[in-house]
């Protein structure tokens, strides 16, 4: 099963690589800017990337659904029935492509029997990627072609590095924050965050508020496969096609299994949303 994985996701990575391409030829273009029913922009490089992805993954993979987040309306009366399944945001971040600071990323996953088990996560413009799967670890991919193998730091420093959003910000992280005391703010985009924490670079994401699922389930996979943790505030381990919805509950990640995490949670414990 392990060498099936990773001949998917050597694939993946390159199908990820490829939207990243897509999404630049509009990102370094006059581009105009939509407006989805829930108020959420939307640019042709989320569309070109999502028509790219989809087609190339359902050739890669005849028998495994895909929902991508701008497919997912379609597929809402079908998806609790499958055990395994393609979970893609084509464009992670579009209020930062929109910017054009850079900080977005595609994210696809594999999601079986509710978990995520392969993930990619990639930066079109500084050019790389993070993937990982289950028992095959985690890896960095670098434009100039070089590759590593990336891991969460075991053992927080006295000041916690807390990896946060560059466009939502929430009175319950600042109090969560009060609590840690001594902390350094890593502000970045979209799943990138994911990423500092898979490669040691930080120490912990918190995010407070609305996120879906898509928006998660590649970082998962990769900080798990790096020996991190993805969970809710009640410390359990973050599920995919469980819910009516497809919004997550408030979660986190985190390197260090060990660190007082429900004793700085205190009273913001986000449960998972069961509507």
């Amino acid at each position: 099963m392990s060498h099936h994985r990773a001949e998917l996701l050597a694939a993946v990575r390159g199908i990820a690589e490829r939207a990243g391409h897509a999404i630049l030829d509009v990102y370094n273009s006059a581009f105009a800017v939509e407006l989805k029913e829930d108020r959420s922009p939307l640019t042709a490089a989320d569309m070109a990337a999502h028509r790219l992805i989809v087609s190339e993954l359902t050739l890669l993979t005849p028998e495994i659904p895909v929902l991508s987040e701008e497919s997912a309306a379609a597929h809402t009366g079908q998806r609790r029935q499958w055990p395994i399944y393609w979970l893609v945001d084509p464009l992670d971040g579009t209020r930062e492509f929109i910017k054009r600071n850079g900080e977005f990323s595609v994210n696809i996953a594999l999601i079986e029997h509710h978990e995520s088990v392969l993930g990619v996560v990639h930066a079109p413009v500084p050019g790389y990627s993070c993937v990982g799967a289950r028992d095959l670890g985690a890896r960095r991919f670098d434009r100039d072609g070089s590759v590593r193998a990336i891991s969460v730091s075991g053992q927080r420093g006295e000041v916690l590095r807390v990896a946060g959003s560059r466009s939502h910000a929430d009175a319950r992280l600042l109090g969560v924050l009060d609590k840690i005391g001594a902390h350094e703010l890593r502000p970045m985009g979209s799943a990138l965050k994911f990423c500092l924490v898979a490669e040691g670079e930080a120490d912990v994401y918190f995010r407070f508020g609305p996120t879906s699922e898509w928006d998660t389930a590649a970082g998962q996979a990769v900080v798990e496969a790096a020996g991190g943790r993805v969970t809710d505030m009640a410390l359990q381990p973050l599920r995919y096609n469980q819910r009516e919805t497809l919004l997550n509950p408030d979660f986190m990640a985190y390197a260090d299994t060990s660190a007082p995490w429900a004793q700085w949670l205190g009273d913001n414990p986000g449960r998972p949303r069961n509507d």
